[in-house]
Parts: structure tokens; sequence; C-alpha cells
């Protein structure tokens, strides 16, 4: 695995607008300030990694978000930068993204997803009570304590379905879990782990991997 600084915490695009292609303006969906600020985040991921980014506009400076508000914000840009099988991508008319477990967030994700869509699909946050609810989501967030044995029971009940597994809890992505948030230098960043992103017929965006902290490959879940 590869990573970039290192970790206080464990555990806890390839959209029209990217960092890339950076557009005169600010899109839309970075008007708020939780969005201007990961937006200013992605971009001093990259420009740490020694990539080189054409120049922008400069962003206002805003009051910083707290921790989950930033995790609000990456879970709904994360689609963006991942391609679910057709099938998975087509079914129903919303594009779930789902809490079970302790949600962290209070209305910040809810805030974060209205009036945004992926693929022509509005984002839905949905709070679910069991494993059995979460075959309908395209993106799980797992909260709670990392000891919970329930933890290892939803990912195994979401094992190669096409659902992009998000957590903070340590060693996430080594369990069995996709993408796994962590502080480092006081600021979220987040692992990706390859294997298990496959196994879910996921595919991830290279450009979301170039930002990532560390890229696991291995799939099987570590005891």
């Amino acid at each position: 695995m590869t990573s970039v600084g290192t970790a206080r915490r464990s555990g806890r695009r390839q959209g029209k607008y990217n960092v890339w292609n950076m557009p005169r303006e600010l899109p839309p969906m970075l008007t708020t300030p939780i969005r201007r600020f990961l937006f200013l985040e992605l971009l001093l991921s990259i420009c740490a990694a020694g990539v080189i980014i054409p120049q922008g506009p400069a962003i206002a400076q805003t009051a910083k978000p707290t921790e989950y508000d930033v995790e609000a914000a990456y879970l709904c840009q994360f689609p963006k930068f991942a391609q679910w099988p057709a099938p998975a991508s087509r079914t129903g008319k919303t594009f779930p993204i789902c809490v079970i477990g302790q949600n962290p967030f209070g209305r910040a994700l809810e805030d974060d997803a209205r009036g945004h869509q992926v693929q022509g699909l509005p984002l839905e946050v949905k709070m679910i009570a069991s494993a059995r609810e979460a075959g309908d989501c395209r993106i799980l967030f797992i909260g709670g304590s990392s000891e919970s044995d329930e933890a290892a029971r939803i990912l195994a009940a979401v094992r190669g379905a096409p659902v992009l597994t998000v957590s903070e809890m340590p060693e996430f992505t080594s369990r069995g879990g996709i993408i796994q948030f962590v502080l480092i230098d006081s600021r979220v960043r987040f692992r990706i782990n390859l294997g298990n992103a496959e196994r879910a017929g996921i595919t991830m965006s290279s450009q979301l991997l170039r930002v990532a902290a560390g890229v696991e490959r291995h799939r099987e879940p570590r005891n």
C-alpha cells in the first residue's frame, strides 16, 4: 500500500467539472462553502503529490467546516469518480447513499445531496437499520464502533454486490471495505482498496486514485 503523510487517525471525478479541466467560474456544485473548501482540499492534495494543475480562479476563503461536513461532501462527490456495472447504474429512480449504524453527519449529508444528480439520477440519502436493506444502496457508509461484529456482518452481506462501502473504521479497507476516511495533518483524506472495488464490479477513476492517501490492491479481507 502506498501512502502520503502520517495518519493521525485510522478509521475514520470524472464528471464535467474536475481539477484537470478547471472552468473559468466555479461550477454550481461548488458554490456552497463546504464544496468550495473540499475543492480546495483536492487541489492541495494534488499539489502535494507533485501533479501540475492548470491555473484557475482564486477560491474565496471560507470558514473551515467540520470533519464530518467534509466527509459528507466527499460522499456526494465519489459517484463522479466511480463507475458502477450497467444493471446497477440503471436500477431505480434515485442514486441512494445509505448510512447504517451511527450517523455522524447530522443534516450535512442530506443538505449536500439536495439538488445533486449522478448520471441523471438525483442523490437520495437513506438511513437503514439492517444489512438486509443495503443491497439497494450504491454507496454505503458504515458508522459506529470498529470493534462491532455488526460491521463484519454488513460487509459480508454486500460482498460482491455493486455497493461502494465507506467508513472511518481502522483497517476498514483491509477488512473488505473499499474507501476508508483518515485524518492526515488534520485534514480528511481517504484510502482506497482497488481489489475490493473490483470485486464489487466498481471501477475507480484514476483521478480519484491520484489524490487518495493510499491505494491497496489485495482482494480478500485480512483476518
